[in-house]
């Protein structure tokens, strides 16, 4: 048995420091594991999307299966009602721009194009509701949208009905001019026939700041709607020529106007409306309610989008039909390929209300009430 003799009277202890705990292991991280499970999740939505857009287009009996080179869509059912044919929903919402509006490559145009070819081919497709909330936008835009609507009716005899909602003025009524029929809402706001190009002159501006604009032009007309120049240097055989470039356009849209609605007259018979003899005295840029387009001839019927469905339900002799929309396909590869692209980005933030940016010596079927 050991034994330890007590420390002697008035000595001090030892004293022995604590044993330090042996250091903690570093915790790994899990950085990666985040990441693969975000990559995982990303093809999983990826290979969902694609097998939904495979079976729609067994489903529309797609004649091709080759990726087309334009905006991809996805047929979304709005309205079952258990029938076998469709009516296919092509909506034209904001300012119509020939320009892609996001980072896709394809602008309004291309897409709405995109949707009246898919509603061609779909032999189940017997009618089209174009759902407009627009003021309008360039003049080459709008004109394309409604070629396009013209070429689809007549190449398709699919008839197109237009449901004009909050707002659709000036290039918003030019691509619904062409339509079978027009439904309105008493209180749309449409009209706004017309032509402008915007110019902005920052020469007394510039004067204030001191400077001075330095110009090399092959020809005298080439800055002529320039807004570095002073006012006064402004001639009268250039605003001649300018008011020239709008009155050709504006004959433009008025020819729309009276050939659309003079068409569908004659296909609706009794049914619809035919412009008021005078409809002309109200092209002179003004905006006017859906009741009073609807006095006038310029839309067939007051409603709702319900009665643009039944009017179209009832011009293509259906009884029953779903209603369908084709939508912006977007897979795994769209989104990495917005990683690999180069060219700076503008972050956006929606305020409800987008101002308009108007390109200076660029015509528009604009509404005043969108104009800066």
């Amino acid at each position: 048995m050991d034994y330890t003799a007590p420390p002697p009277p008035g000595s001090t202890p030892a004293f022995y420091p604590p044993i330090p705990p042996p250091p903690a292991k570093p915790r790994r991280s899990r950085g990666w594991m985040i990441a693969a499970i975000v990559l995982l999740l990303l093809l999983g939505i990826s290979l969902l999307l694609n097998v939904g857009q495979f079976v729609g287009s067994l489903a529309t009996m797609s004649p091709s299966p080759q990726r087309s080179a334009g905006p991809r869509l996805e047929e979304v059912t709005l309205e079952n009602h258990d029938s076998r044919n469709k009516i296919a929903v092509v909506p034209v919402e904001g300012i119509i721009f020939g320009s892609p509006a996001d980072g896709s490559g394809h602008s309004l145009v291309d897409v709405v194009k995109a949707q009246l070819r898919r509603a061609a081919k779909d032999t189940r497709v017997k009618a089209v509701v174009l759902k407009v909330d627009s003021p309008g936008g360039e003049v080459l835009a709008s004109d394309e949208i409604a070629d396009a609507i013209r070429e689809f009716q007549d190449e398709s005899g699919k008839p197109v009905v237009a449901s004009l909602g909050n707002l659709a003025a000036s290039g918003g009524y030019y691509i619904s001019a062409p339509c079978r029929w027009i439904v309105a809402h008493e209180l749309t706001i449409t009209g706004s026939i017309g032509v402008i190009i915007s110019a902005l002159n920052y020469r007394g501006l510039m004067d204030k700041v001191g400077l001075e604009p330095t110009v090399y032009k092959s020809g005298q007309f080439k800055d002529m709607l320039s807004g570095a120049r002073k006012p006064g240097d402004v001639t009268d055989e250039e605003r001649r020529m300018i008011q020239s470039l709008i009155t050709e356009t504006y004959s433009k849209f008025t020819n729309v106007v009276a050939t659309g609605r003079q068409a569908a007259h004659e296909e609706n018979a009794t049914a619809g409306r035919q412009l008021a003899a005078d409809w002309d005295h109200y092209a002179d840029g003004r905006v006017f309610s859906g009741k009073d387009a609807f006095k006038l001839g310029f839309v067939d019927e007051l409603g709702n989008f319900q009665t643009a469905i039944r009017r179209a339900r009832e011009l293509a002799g259906l009884r029953t039909a779903n209603v369908v929309e084709y939508r912006r396909f977007t897979d795994l590869s769209d989104i990495l390929r917005l990683f690999g692209e180069t060219e700076s980005r503008t972050l956006k933030v929606d305020l409800g209300w987008q101002p308009v940016q108007l390109q200076a010596g660029q015509p528009y079927f604009l509404s005043p009430l969108h104009l800066p």
